[in-house]
């Protein structure tokens, strides 16, 4: 596995060198920024929580019996800086989506991540032991990527392209892509093409909390 920074040199997009012979792209992809938004930092969540405290506010302001040009002077402010609380979360989102490009060839997929600090992760398939898919919204989902344990890499350096939870082994992910069940299904063929020998199957990836051990993957 290697990494390599400042991805504005890359060769190709998503690429930090030209392929060599014999490797060729199978599949490219972004994370789809509105499903990035919703599923890894929680806009749907944080929209909910800023109008039940908006809300509260208003009750509490009514049931002072404050005037009208109060209610609306405090409510604005508050309405005002919870848009603007969203819109950065939203923000950031898709920046992320904007700077990140997946990338699945022959021999390995290929991650370059990173909003300000551009990294690219290679991972050839002969590192890649067992994945699983979390389905999402509109035909979305996570691609999570269990990797030899030899290949050190922090969990910070893959954040938020990383399953959740998994802080000891990190499990490189494709975030969020669109039409993932045919991702899946064409990273599982390519590995087995290089792994001929070996066994591997995407298993469907339950929710952490309801299955703390489960890991959706197959040896």
């Amino acid at each position: 596995m290697s990494r390599q920074h400042e991805h504005e040199f890359e060769a190709a997009p998503g690429l930090p060198e030209k392929l060599p012979a014999g490797e060729h792209i199978l599949w490219q992809g972004a994370p789809t920024w509105r499903s990035l938004g919703v599923a890894t930092f929680g806009l749907r969540t944080l929209a909910m929580y800023l109008l039940v405290m908006w809300l509260l506010q208003f009750a509490h302001l009514w049931d002072q019996g404050s005037s009208a040009l109060e209610m609306a002077k405090y409510l604005g402010i508050s309405a005002a800086c919870a848009t603007c609380a969203w819109a950065l979360l939203g923000g950031f989102a898709y920046l992320v989506s904007s700077t990140t490009l997946y990338t699945l060839t022959n021999r390995r997929v290929v991650m370059r991540i990173g909003v300000v600090l551009g990294l690219t992760l290679n991972l050839p398939y002969r590192q890649i032991t067992g994945a699983s898919l979390k389905p999402l919204a509109r035909g979305t989902g996570d691609l999570a990527i269990q990797i030899k344990t030899d290949s050190h890499i922090a969990y910070l350096h893959l954040w938020p392209h990383a399953r959740p939870w998994h802080f000891k082994a990190p499990q490189p992910t494709l975030r969020s892509i669109a039409g993932a069940q045919a991702v899946s299904a064409l990273l599982l063929q390519a590995w087995r093409l290089e792994n001929p020998s070996e066994r591997m199957e995407v298993g469907l990836a339950l929710p952490e909390a309801s299955m703390p051990n489960s890991h959706g993957l197959m040896a």
